[in-house]
């Protein structure tokens, strides 16, 4: 974030923050992005490389979510 911009995103879940980002380095990993990130500046990852970080981790989370609402309608074995 540049100085002086504010963010009125806030965390539903702040606890959450570790495991989101350690998810993320997880998705990077996994699609061969540049390993620059690894130190924790994204600033050199092109936008279409955090895009696809970004939405690889979208549609994991949707089928972890789409999978345990099956579970909980007893449609899938736990």
């Amino acid at each position: 974030m540049t100085l002086g911009s504010s963010s009125s995103n806030q965390k539903v879940i702040p606890q959450a923050y570790q495991a989101l980002n350690q998810f993320k380095y997880e998705v990077a990993s996994e699609l061969g992005i540049n390993p620059e990130y690894k130190t924790g500046y994204w600033g050199n990852i092109t936008s279409r490389e955090c895009g696809a970080v970004g939405g690889h981790m979208v549609r994991r989370m949707i089928a972890v979510a789409e999978q345990e609402l099956l579970r909980q309608q007893g449609m899938l074995k736990p």
